[in-house]
């Protein structure tokens, strides 16, 4: 038995010992770094599922396995647990194979520090430091004009001095000019105590958080107690608060009457950039405070709901804050669990609903608008960054070629056999002067008998089969089409698409082996590039990537007709056995050093016998 079937089959008896409980697992590579973290509510049932056979239609998923050495799990006493543990380890150790989400830029945040007398101020890095951070705000204005009504209406300290209490008792310290223009209390020397300012910044988060109702309606009665008490200085500075409050509450957008917190968010999926965005709009109390979105990336294999789970759950595991109501335009995977969680941090019930008709319907299609226009512009800067990063050999190749537009996207096919027998042929496509191996495509050839080569003929089909389809399913369309070949196989590669209606759709041409000369369908004579050229260089890359593939695609058959028939040559032993024993063990070598006792569990006493006693006969002829 091989190395990598030994550590699938170790890999495999490990799965089958895990526990059911709730927890995180991670499939790890053979160097130990993480390929996917996950959390599942049932850890064997969630990680067995990997290993089923209709699991390997997704791409992502075969590849994760085929890398996979080993799996671990840590076990988590609930879903919510499970939740922020797998958020956390995502961000730590970036597996590859997870949902890229991140943000499209960094965003400032509003950050109270964590210290004596705490500093208001931005940043765009968040510490693990017991700090409260506010945002992030993708409308700077917004935080600015928050930050100024902040420094207007309440006096904070703007120095970096260590307030602790030994300096201050120390006296340390002197006054600055920000408390004689009366924008700082000076708890530098004193004049403020800890208990007043931290009331401060209690109402600070208040303001932060959009609860202006609540903050007015505190310092409403700060001010009546100040005023009975005759102290209208005091009853005056809190009037104006009041007022600036309240001026700041107008600029906010009234979405609804109800004085309710809610999350809403939307999902915009671009499935052909392998790209999302998902946006969240705060409102607090009626009024949208601010709204955030993030840019998901490698999103092949995953649903809506999935994508919108992953979004959500990203979301809390960095927010602070907690709203009665989430609104979603898609319904997530697992709502149970976000709920739950949310319910949790919060410590009341937190409702999650999907609004299909009404005022809250109208408004999730606000947000839903303001997803598409983030996505559209995402998809704009993509194409930007394309069109700036677009290889010289392509343009160089556009020039020699005097092609109407850029060849980004070049398909080429070939075609191999051996003496004539088991005929395929390639198709193969470069993106951006790439390889774009998820593109491959190959062809058994059915038009030409076995054991008569016909290349022309075989190019044809290959070319009428691949164009027949991409013009049922409308695209993708290559820029340029390279047939490896010379006039011949280009003829017949033409009359393939003239067949199916395709031809003058785009350029196709042909390159000859012998002296790498390009023919165009409608030229008698070859045309030459420069030896030395980029774009020739490019062409040939090209066609050599489709021989590859196709000798490559021919071995594999070949070796699987030779595997069956050397099974077949057992008496009694017929296909549907053939099919039985690969499928149960995935080679003859494989089948050839199984004990008899295993072969009788898939294909009978009778028969096991005999294919026991086959290899052993062959064995003492080798």
């Amino acid at each position: 038995m091989s190395e990598p079937d030994t550590i699938k089959d170790s890999l495999q008896t490990k799965v089958s010992e895990l526990p059911t409980r709730c927890g995180v697992y991670q499939f790890l590579d053979a160097n130990q770094n993480p390929l996917y973290i996950g959390k599942a509510v049932n850890l064997r049932s969630r990680v067995r599922s990997y290993f089923r056979k209709d699991a390997h239609v997704q791409g992502r998923i075969r590849l994760l396995i085929a890398k996979a050495v080993d799996v671990q799990v840590i076990v988590t006493d609930n879903e919510a647990e499970a939740l922020i543990l797998e958020n956390n380890l995502i961000k730590e150790r970036k597996p590859r194979y997870n949902i890229n989400l991140k943000d499209d830029k960094t965003y400032p945040y509003i950050c109270i520090k964590k210290e004596p007398f705490p500093r208001i101020f931005t940043t765009r890095r968040i510490l693990k430091d017991g700090s409260k951070y506010f945002g992030p705000y993708t409308d700077v204005g917004i935080m600015k004009r928050a930050l100024t009504v902040i420094r207007s209406i309440f006096k904070l300290r703007t120095c970096s001095l260590d307030l602790s209490p030994e300096p201050i008792e120390r006296g340390k310290y002197q006054t600055c000019l920000e408390y004689h223009i009366k924008k700082c209390a000076a708890p530098c020397v004193g004049y403020q105590s800890a208990e007043s300012y931290d009331k401060t910044v209690a109402q600070i988060e208040m303001l932060l958080k959009g609860h202006t109702s609540a903050l007015k309606h505190t310092l409403q009665e700060a001010m009546q107690t100040a005023s009975e008490a005759r102290e209208y200085e005091e009853a005056a500075r809190l009037r104006n608060q009041i007022d600036a409050i309240e001026t700041y509450a107008q600029r906010q957008k009234v979405v609804t009457a109800t004085l309710v917190d809610r999350d809403l968010f939307a999902l915009a999926t671009a499935r052909d950039e392998n790209a999302a965005v998902g946006i969240c709009f705060k409102v607090r109390e009626g009024k949208i405070i601010g709204r955030e979105h993030k840019i998901m990336r490698q999103i092949e294999g995953h649903e809506d709901a999935v994508l919108m789970q992953h979004y959500v759950e990203n979301y809390y595991t960095q927010s602070a804050f907690f709203p009665e109501e989430v609104f979603l335009n898609t319904p997530i995977s697992e709502p149970e669990v976000i709920a739950e969680f949310l319910t949790i941090r919060r410590g009341k019930k937190v409702t999650l609903l999907t609004p299909q008709r009404g005022q809250k319907a109208e408004l999730m299609r606000m947000v839903q608008a303001n997803a598409d226009l983030l996505l559209g512009e995402f998809k704009l800067e993509l194409l930007k960054r394309g069109e700036d990063r677009i290889p010289f050999a392509i343009k160089s190749l556009q020039s020699d070629l005097s092609l109407s537009k850029l060849p980004k996207r070049i398909e080429c096919f070939d075609i191999s056999h051996l003496g004539g027998t088991g005929t395929v042929a390639s198709c193969i496509v470069f993106q951006n002067g790439r390889p774009r191996k998820s593109d491959y495509r190959s062809y058994k050839i059915r038009s030409v008998p076995d054991g008569k080569p016909d290349d022309f003929l075989s190019m044809e089909e290959a070319i009428r089969r691949r164009f027949q389809r991409i013009r049922n399913e409308d695209g993708p369309w290559p820029d340029l089409v390279v047939v490896d070949g010379g006039k011949g196989q280009l003829s017949s590669a033409v009359k393939a698409l003239i067949e199916t209606d395709t031809y003058g759709k785009f350029p196709i041409i042909g390159l000859s082996k012998r002296l790498e000369e390009v023919y165009f369908p409608d030229d008698k004579e070859p045309y030459h590039i420069a030896k030395q050229s980029a774009s020739l260089q490019l062409i040939q890359r090209v066609r050599d990537e489709a021989h590859r593939f196709a000798v490559t695609i021919q071995r594999k058959q070949r070796k699987s007709r030779l595997l069956h028939s050397e099974l077949l040559n057992i008496p009694g032993v017929g296909p549907k056995t053939v099919q039985k024993l690969i499928r149960a063990f995935g080679s003859v070598r494989r089948i050839k050093q199984t004990d008899e006792k295993a072969l009788k569990n898939i294909v009978g006493p009778a028969l096991a016998k005999q294919i026991e006693e086959y290899f052993s006969k062959e064995m003492n002829v080798q």
